[in-house]
């Protein structure tokens, strides 16, 4: 058998990307060449076979990033692929231009679409089914002759099967015997069911004995489903695309169906060690995008493996495998336990055991730590995004007493607005830190700003590690049971200092008070985090 790349893997399944062109067509993503170079070298990191960059000759953005891949990729894993259509209605496939640029693209596979579906055939194409095959065989025959690859995807096929399945296994044998390596069935619409896809793809496999792919968008919420479904029924060839971007709802997402293949079916298709990476890379790529990863996403989102209930905490404690479905770290993620008002003694000591705090199988100690998270939540706090406040909690109960790395004598925020329009923002903190009383005043763009500016300045040439810490999140939330201006506002301000990143929560009936806790509880976990001893 044949190698894909330097993967070491055999050819007998691929794991096809499309995140490059399918993915790119999503709402709010707008890839540029560089950033699809970057995407590019994190798929071939994680050890996909073949990833399709795009339409060479259909656009200058595809064109100039096959030009620049030829030299500046260097994949170890994937093969590169090129994305275009079938030659024109009563052309030849060697005088065609955009055919042409297929092969002028560098790339040593070629994804061909064609039309499966014979009403696409006579509306979209305006030629007769006849001529449709006879694109499909000149083109498929040229590109092979030339010396690619050539994948065809069999565009709208489920549906084309649907109105004429003589027709769509047509299609599917004539690119096979043209010389396809792969005949891809595309569920375009997104509207298939899983037993319809394993139906058709098992009645396809027998009848044409074509080697098939499947490509499913996700618009019922079951292109993983179906996807596998197809595998089931003798696909060898997967098309997907990372976290699930694509047109409309998207398409299958690269990442569950990966790990499903590997871990439940047990395929090798990735090379050794790169499924710990899965994780990593998923959220690398949501970067890249510029799209927030998707907390709950299976396997690689942070909340995949997180435990809430005291229940499920008790028996997670005596076998973490009784509420998990696979090691969290075969896919490069951790479980992550919950505080809230659901938790019970088990919960609040796997967490402790999270945090690297021992809490001795001391029954008194836990049971004041849940009845203070009750008791506190009740009041609007939430500790279940806010680690680093819980932990601060939970040293003050172990230790017996708060970190104390500065005590607050009052602050005071400034809001002023000017006829002119214009605005200022000003803050004045007093505090005391090493036994000395300090007064710092300062401004900002907001009197949240202003505090913060101002509680940096009263601390930073005590505490000079403070200057390494950025916020870089602060979200407000107008708690639920109180209305208008008398509301109870929870605040969670996320800090990072280069290497790590925690968040912190405050409450309080107003937001700059709710602020003030936050970040109160920020930077004393900062200096806990960089080793600072606490103030005598």
């Amino acid at each position: 058998m044949t190698e894909t790349a330097t993967s070491g893997l055999d050819d007998s399944f691929h794991v096809f990307d499309t995140t490059l062109r399918d993915g790119a067509q999503r709402e709010g993503i707008n890839l540029t060449v560089a950033d699809k170079l970057a995407i590019a070298r994190h798929l071939d990191d994680f050890g996909v076979g073949f990833i399709e960059g795009g339409w060479p000759g259909a656009n200058p953005r595809d064109t100039e990033f096959f030009a620049r891949a030829q030299a500046e990729l260097d994949f170890r894993h994937a093969q590169l692929v090129a994305f275009g259509a079938t030659r024109r209605p009563g052309a030849k496939a060697a005088d065609d231009p955009q055919v042409r640029a297929l092969l002028n693209s560098g790339a040593p596979v070629i994804t061909l679409v064609a039309k499966s579906h014979d009403r696409h055939v006579e509306l979209a194409l305006r030629t007769t089914l006849d001529e449709n095959l006879e694109m499909v065989r000149d083109t498929v025959a040229f590109l092979t002759g030339e010396g690619c690859r050539v994948f065809v995807d069999c565009e709208h096929f489920f549906d084309g099967y649907r109105a004429n399945p003589e027709y769509a296994k047509a299609v599917v044998r004539t690119a096979a015997e043209a010389g396809a390596d792969v005949v891809v069935l595309c569920d375009t619409n997104g509207g298939m069911l899983p037993a319809q896809i394993q139906a058709v793809v098992s009645t396809v496999l027998a009848d044409t004995g074509a080697r098939l792919g499947v490509h499913a968008q996700d618009d019922t919420g079951c292109a993983v489903a179906n996807t596998l479904a197809a595998v089931d029924a003798g696909a060898t060839h997967v098309q997907c695309t990372a976290n699930g971007y694509g047109e409309r709802v998207g398409n299958a997402n690269l990442f569950p169906v990966v790990a499903a293949l590997e871990l439940k079916y047990g395929k090798k298709v990735l090379p050794e060690g790169r499924l710990r990476e899965m994780t990593r890379i998923s959220h690398a790529i949501a970067e890249v995008v510029n799209l927030t990863p998707s907390t709950h996403q299976p396997y690689v989102g942070v909340s995949a493996f997180a435990h809430k209930a005291g229940l499920h905490a008790s028996a997670i404690k005596v076998d973490p495998d009784l509420y998990q479905h696979i090691d969290p770290e075969q896919v490069g993620n951790t479980m992550r336990m919950l505080v809230s008002d659901m938790a019970g003694r088990a919960s609040i000591e796997l967490k402790g055991k999270e945090l690297g705090i021992d809490l001795g199988g001391d029954r008194e100690l836990v049971g004041r730590v849940v009845e203070r998270v009750k008791e506190r939540e009740l009041n609007g706090y939430s500790y279940e995004a806010a680690d680093a406040s819980f932990e601060l909690l939970l040293r003050a109960e172990a230790e017996g007493g708060p970190r104390t790395y500065f005590e607050v004598e009052s602050w005071r925020a400034i809001a002023e607005d000017r006829p002119d329009g214009s605005h200022a923002n000003e803050a004045t903190v007093k505090l005391w830190a090493k036994g000395e009383r300090i007064v710092a005043t300062a401004e900002g763009n907001g009197p949240v700003n202003a505090l913060d500016r101002a509680l940096r300045v009263a601390l930073e040439k005590i505490y000079p590690q403070l200057a390494g810490l950025d916020l870089v999140d602060y979200k407000v939330r107008i708690l639920e049971g109180r209305h208008g201006t008398n509301s109870t506002t929870r605040v969670l301000i996320s800090t990072s200092d280069g290497t790590g990143e925690w968040s912190t929560v405050g409450v309080a009936d107003n937001v700059i008070a709710a602020s003030w806790q936050a970040l109160e509880d920020a930077y004393t976990y900062g200096l806990l985090r960089a080793g600072v001893q606490p103030a005598s």
